[in-house]
């Protein structure tokens, strides 16, 4: 039986907005609690600065401005994404004729669900998570990113991927310039991206543990190394949604249909690629096609789309059926 989630879209505007600052209260009480206990301490809350202006400092006025919106204690150690409790989501995605596509998979009593136009530093659209941090999106120059969990349970210091994704919309306007500023940026769990402009898209795995690693093969879910031990795959089928994406590409990419970029939602829409164990955070929460050349994205689900572009972004909400 499915269920119904609401989804709501805002526009953010600059730093520290009212529509901005009234989401952020809303949400404070109940997200407070991912913060780890660096995010409550005076050490910890230097330590998060810190890290912050040195790896992204394009950011740290924005950062300043949210900081003092939210004027909460600990609040700018923990919009910093450095002293979160990580967390680990799956998803499905690939890029085909310049576009991104992706499904997020994740239990839904855990997703913000929000759609965000910001103009922090430049105007970005995605799906935000955290506060300002983003599970996907594009920018007006025409570059979008989207994340997959990495299926490997490490954890160390570094930035929650929802800020990597954040800060490479803000700041880089081609895949060149994005695969560069990831080389530098430490992350704290095992995460891979995907990467999509008007020339190329690439996917990188990244993580704690491991150098940044670029790969032209974009067809991504959750893993990082083959194979997967036989338990992974019972609890993710990260291979076996792999496959099914690489097909649906393969034949988009083939160019029987008039829009390989629909093609590849429908495929996203269908077993195994759609999911339903929601109570094992393995349940399809939204699909996702970015067109970034073009400045616009739908949001899709079994019933429902919801089309938002930089000219003509639309607030408000939507009640979706999923599973």
């Amino acid at each position: 039986m499915g269920q119904e989630l609401t989804f709501v879209a805002y526009d953010a505007g600059e730093p520290g907005s009212a529509a901005w600052i009234e989401r952020a209260h809303g949400a404070w009480p109940l997200i407070k609690s991912l913060g780890s206990d660096a995010t409550w301490t005076v050490a910890g809350q230097a330590a998060a600065m810190d890290t912050f202006a040195e790896h992204m400092p394009e950011l740290v006025p924005v950062l300043g401005e949210l900081g003092a919106a939210l004027d909460q204690r600990g609040g700018a150690a923990y919009l910093t994404h450095t002293t979160l409790t990580p967390f680990f989501e799956f998803c499905s995605q690939t890029s085909t004729a310049g576009a991104l596509v992706r499904n997020y998979d994740f239990d839904p009593r855990y997703c913000e669900r929000a759609i965000c136009r910001s103009s922090f530093l430049r105007p970005v659209i995605g799906m935000q998570e955290l506060l300002w941090g983003l599970l996907d999106g594009m920018n007006d120059a025409g570059l979008a990113v989207s994340l997959t969990f990495g299926g490997r349970m490490v954890k160390g210091p570094g930035f929650s991927v929802l800020m990597v994704v954040r800060y490479l919309l803000e700041t880089c306007t081609s895949v060149e310039q994005a695969w560069h500023k990831l080389r530098t940026l430490p992350v704290c769990t095992a995460q891979n991206l995907t990467l999509v402009d008007a020339d190329q898209a690439v996917s990188v795995h990244i993580g704690p543990d491991l150098a940044a690693e670029r790969t032209d093969d974009v067809c991504v879910t959750n893993h990082q190394r083959d194979p997967v031990p036989d338990e992974q795959e019972r609890g993710s089928h990260t291979q076996q949604r792999l496959a099914a994406i690489r097909a649906a590409k393969a034949q988009a990419d083939a160019g029987s249909a008039a829009d390989p970029v629909e093609e590849i939602v429908q495929a996203l829409l269908r077993p195994p690629l759609y999911t339903t164990d929601y109570a094992g955070m393995l349940g399809t929460i939204y699909t996702a096609a970015y067109r970034p050349g073009e400045g616009r994205v739908s949001y899709v689900w079994p019933a429902e789309r919801w089309e938002q572009s930089f000219a003509a972004f639309e607030p408000g909400t939507r009640t979706v059926t999923v599973g």
